[in-house]
């Protein structure tokens, strides 16, 4: 577990960065995914009371005399809006003699047909079937000051006249209703003209000699006094707007009246009914007002409510009376997003993003009151459609979010080509490095030049790449005064030995106190021949462990010390034999070393006393001078290699090595050596493995 926590801090620091990096992308998008919802809340919030508002709109139309309109008139099949249809008013009849009442009429009703030059028309009936059969048609059309027809004369064509044809249930009926003016007219400059419209059965001659009027028909024309082109005003003869009013008398209509059956109204066939209405102007030139002319402006329906409503809502007109599920008229809005591109990604994110209440229905209902009775207006409202305009409008802001990411990755990019990725080459070599190092005792080939720069990072690897090399040089030229020092000791070994072995035939008996130090020498020389360095050679070293008896060696060791040029070295034999895990030369080596270190301390003509001390498992060995305590700066040190308190140790042969023998030595036997400052002097302890049972 902790090798794995080490090797993941040394990505600490790009995982670090990276992380900073991922949360900050993370960041921007939970904050678009929160604006997002936040968005459809708002959104439908604002749905919800719009879609009240738009109920009170258009139920307030529908209440206006031009909704009524529209109700009772509700679009059938499709048809243009020329040739004009009757339609059925909310009045049960108009006052056709009043301009200003005819005019009240029709403009509240919007029933008007709008026409280029000034041209209006609206045909309707009343609601009220026993004010008569008729067909009431109402407009307005440009032209000169009305020429009247005199009365008596024969020719019709000699005056402004309104010529209409109405069809209906296979049959036609025609009038023609020259201009009478009213011998009461007033001031025509200030008032304008105004005068009757006497019908006639439209013979299609210009000779009407004999001819009688029509009885039922009723017409009124009223021309104004103010020119409808400003510049015209003051130049003689200018247009003026005329507005005319008929009644028209339609047998086929009065007759159905008064059969025995119940009479039906509206007539089912209302529809069906045609009716063209042209005003001419004196002579045989083309009309001044057609109602069969191209570009009439229809006017308004239920089919004029869609507009109103948003995508995904539908609006429903029933007659409240009605036995029948039958819808009169269905509406649904139109998709208010059509050419708008939308993510399907984006969709699904926001359809599935939770809001209050989104889940209800919305439906709304109203009733409208007529004359023939009331309708129910259903209003269904679609959640969705929130959905989709809000879609809409993020994939186009979508973009925006993508550009702050495609920035932050580039800007991530940029910095991982540029500094983490030389960080982590970086790293790389250095642990590659360690590893060689460590495995081969040297340092491998290693190459940072690549990494160099201006920049810190440049700088660094500049640095390292210099010191490394530095170091290898010292380690290159180390290994060559190893060898050489290597090839020192061969040769010093080589030339040693040959003499020891002559020795050694001069002083072969065992009980020649010579033949133990030449032992000890031989065996010197073999630790130490072919090793690259004696601290190595002592550590490589392989000891002959054996058992001692540690009373007589310590008795020998006081014995012949003084052959070593060390005197006054006393060791109180003990009882017993005690046996101890050593090897005996080592042993020896260890504690003429250490004796040596007393010497050199002590006072001159104080002893150095051996002292043994055992226990169940250990035999402890003290060795105490006289003198000085070792300094509390030096006394943890002193067994190491090459630790000296002598200036120049090694050229008085004091190479501080003397010591860290003696603990090496003791360690491959299993041993122990300390030392500490005593009331008198030092005194230094080994500790030795007793052989159980001794």
């Amino acid at each position: 577990m902790r090798a794995a926590l080490a090797w993941l801090a040394s990505f600490r620091l790009r995982i670090l960065f990276r992380s900073a990096f991922l949360l900050l992308g993370l960041a921007i998008l939970t904050m678009a995914v929160y604006v997002l919802q936040e968005e459809k809340q708002r959104n439908y919030d604002n749905y919800q009371s719009g879609f009240v508002k738009t109920k009170e709109q258009i139920s307030a139309k529908l209440r206006h005399p031009t909704g009524q309109l529209a109700l009772l008139n509700p679009p059938g099949r499709a048809f243009q809006t020329t040739p004009l249809h009757p339609v059925l008013l909310p009045f049960s009849a108009i006052d056709f003699d009043d301009q200003t009442k005819v005019r009240n009429a029709v403009e509240m009703a919007g029933c008007l047909v709008q026409y280029k030059h000034y041209g209006s028309l609206c045909v309707a009936i009343g609601n009220n079937p026993w004010a008569g059969g008729f067909i009431y048609a109402a407009g307005t059309f440009a032209s000169t000051t009305l020429v009247p027809h005199r009365i008596g004369d024969e020719l019709l064509d000699s005056a402004h006249r309104l010529r209409v044809v109405v069809t209906l249930r296979g049959q036609t009926y025609r009038w023609i209703a020259p201009f009478e003016p009213l011998t009461s007219a007033g001031n025509p400059q200030r008032e304008g003209t105004r005068g009757r419209l006497t019908g006639y059965v439209d013979i299609g001659s210009r000779n009407y000699k004999g001819a009688r009027p029509v009885k039922e028909f009723r017409g009124w024309v009223w021309q104004g006094s103010q020119c409808l082109m400003a510049e015209q005003a003051g130049g003689g003869d200018c247009e003026r707007q005329s507005f005319f009013s008929l009644r028209l008398p339609v047998e086929v209509l009065r007759d159905a009246l008064f059969q025995r059956e119940k009479p039906v109204w509206p007539p089912p066939d209302l529809d069906l009914i045609q009716v063209r209405v042209e005003a001419l102007a004196p002579g045989d030139g083309a009309a001044l007002f057609d109602s069969n002319a191209d570009g009439a402006i229809a006017p308004f329906s239920l089919n004029d409510l869609r507009p109103l409503l948003l995508p995904g809502e539908t609006l429903r007109i029933r007659k409240t009376t009605a036995a029948s599920d039958t819808d009169l008229v269905r509406l649904a809005g139109s998709e208010g997003t059509e050419g708008e591109v939308s993510s399907p990604l984006l969709t699904r994110l926001i359809r599935y993003l939770p809001v209050e209440r989104y889940e209800a229905p919305i439906e709304l209902e109203d009733e409208i009151a007529t004359p023939l009775g009331n309708f129910t207006v259903y209003f269904k409202g679609d959640a969705r459609s929130v959905n989709k305009r809000l879609s809409a409008v993020a994939t186009r802001l979508s973009w925006f979010v993508g550009a702050m990411l495609l920035a932050i990755g580039l800007a991530w990019l940029i910095i991982e080509i540029g500094i983490i990725r030389r960080i982590a080459q970086l790293t790389r070599r250095s642990n590659q490095l360690s590893r060689t190092a460590k495995t081969t005792n040297g340092l491998a080939d290693f190459e940072l030049a690549d990494l160099r720069g201006s920049d810190e990072l440049g700088i660094l690897a500049n640095c390292l790449n210099d010191l490394l090399r530095r170091v290898k040089e010292d380690a290159e030229r180390e290994q060559i005064r190893a060898e050489q020092e290597k090839d020192m000791w061969h040769a010093v070994g080589h030339e040693i030995m040959s003499p020891l072995q002559s020795l050694m035939v001069l002083h072969g008996k065992a009980d020649d106190p010579s033949h133990r130090y030449i032992n000890r020498m031989q065996q010197a020389v073999r630790i130490l021949y072919g090793s690259a360095s004696p601290s190595e050679a002592f550590q490589s070293s392989t000891l002959a462990i054996q058992t001692v008896d540690i009373n007589a060696f310590l008795r020998n060791v006081a014995n012949n010390a003084a052959c070593v040029d060390i005197a006054e070295v006393f060791f109180t034999d003990g009882p017993d034999s005690i046996l101890v895990r050593a090897d005996e030369y080592s042993l020896e080596d260890v504690v003429t070393h250490v004796l040596r270190n007393a010497d050199r301390y002590r006072p001159p003509g104080t002893p150095i006393t051996l002292t043994l001390t055992t226990s169940e498992t250990t035999a402890s060995v003290a060795i105490h001078n006289i003198g000085k305590p070792i300094p509390p700066d030096l006394i943890g040190k002193i067994f190491e290699y090459g630790i000296s308190d002598q200036a120049e140790a090694a050229a008085n042969g004091n190479r501080g090595q003397g010591l860290f023998v003696a603990k090496t030595y003791m360690a491959k036997m299993g041993g122990t050596i300390t030392v500490h400052n005593v009331d008198d002097g030092v005194s230094f302890v080994l500790g030795l493995q007793r052989v159980m049972g001794s």
